[in-house]
């Protein structure tokens, strides 16, 4: 228990009250060790400078730094100034000048994690340029030379690392943003298609019949009003279902437990009663476990009310076989029809690429055409096993 807070803490996001914070703690942390440096008495002069002086030296360093992320371009430009004052001055001595210039290194960061390259790479030469004029000016002391070619080396690379830092901060903000906004845009366009593909085969499959039910009873209407009536008795039927299915899609959006569960293997039988209506005989046949995800279930119930649709619309009357097999971690679906299909009839459309979409979800295959022996064949194959 103990090793999950301190995790916790470290893996989630700071609020901009903790933010603050850190900064303040760095800023007192450069505030304590710029006060210890101005202490130090400089070995030339060998005389220690009133303590208001020091706190005030040490104070307009490290005190700027609580503010960076507020004002990094100002912040980085006051503590340059200050650190340039109090090393010149000789308040802080130049073996004592470490803490200026991390001061310098934490304001650098900032700015390279704060501000676009066009403004940041400028102040990171001119603060580099400044550094090293600063260098050469600072007095020196008998503890050795400030400008030596190693105290310029480690400078530059505290200063330049600093920018480095905070400029890959900035970029892999940046890379992480864009991402999430990807992803969100996959998730939203994802939704979106899965919602419509549900509004096409519920509208789709319920208006063919109705349609189909329409026209009949249009047709009857004066020569036999008892069979006009079963048509409007079907229509009626068939939209009050439509309906209640839409309610239920619709409850899932808003996250209504009351429209669950989703249709399944248990409603096939619903789709052959539907299709008899419009005038297709369908021979439905369901083998193995039907105990299936609820995202399987709805594929292939939506694959088979597809396919009966397209015989409804297209080559009703007719005879339909509908085989669902489940074995070995798949589902099989084969919809073989006799009906024949007019000239207007195709093989593409919304319902096959809806299908095709549904077992493309699984990694199945499908296929879809006209059989030798007349009529049309959809089979398809859905593997299951890895989405329990």
């Amino acid at each position: 228990m103990t090793s999950i807070v301190p995790r916790r803490l470290l893996s989630r996001r700071l609020r901009t009250a903790d933010l603050i914070a850190v900064d303040v703690l760095l800023a007192l942390s450069l505030f304590a060790l710029c006060a210890y440096a101005a202490a130090e008495v400089p070995l030339t002069v060998g005389v220690r400078e009133p303590v208001w002086i020091s706190v005030s030296a040490a104070a307009l360093v490290g005190g700027p730094v609580a503010v960076r992320r507020i004002w990094p371009l100002t912040v980085l430009g006051v503590v340059f100034v200050s650190s340039a004052v109090v090393l010149l001055s000789g308040v802080i001595p130049d073996y004592a000048a470490v803490p200026p210039f991390l001061a310098l290194a934490c304001a650098l960061y900032t700015v390279g994690a704060a501000r676009p390259r066009r403004r940041s790479v400028p102040a990171l030469i001119a603060c580099l340029a400044g550094t090293l004029v600063l260098l050469v000016g600072i007095p020196v002391t008998e503890a050795g030379s400030a400008a030596s070619a190693a105290t310029v080396a480690f400078v530059v690379m505290l200063t330049g690392m600093a920018w480095l830092l905070g400029r890959a901060a900035r970029e892999r903000r940046t890379y992480a943003a864009q991402t999430a906004e990807q992803l969100t845009h996959r998730a939203v366009s994802d939704e979106r298609l899965r919602i419509a593909r549900e509004m096409h085969d519920i509208v789709s499959h319920s208006m063919s019949l109705i349609a189909v039910k329409a026209a009949v009873g249009n047709h009857v209407a004066e020569t036999s009003p008892a069979e006009a009536r079963e048509a409007l008795r079907v229509i009626e039927t068939t939209s009050r279902g439509a309906l209640a299915e839409l309610r239920r899609t619709l409850g899932v959006l808003r996250d209504d437990p009351s429209y669950a569960p989703t249709p399944g293997l248990r409603d096939l039988a619903t789709l052959a009663d539907q299709a008899a209506a419009g005038g297709v005989d369908v021979e439905m046949t369901v083998t193995g476990d039907d105990d299936l995800p609820a995202g399987v279930g709805l594929s292939v119930f939506r694959i088979v009310q597809e396919a009966l649709t397209n015989v409804v619309r297209h080559a009703a009357p007719a005879r339909c076989r509908v085989t669902v097999t489940v074995e070995s971690g798949e589902v099989r679906i084969e919809v073989t029809d006799d009906g024949r299909r007019g000239s207007r009839a195709r093989s593409g459309g919304h319902g096959l690429i809806g299908m095709r979409e549904r077992v493309g979800m699984y990694r199945g295959e499908l296929s879809a055409g006209p059989c030798p022996e007349g009529g049309f064949r959809v089979a398809g194959r859905l593997p299951y096993a890895t989405v329990r």
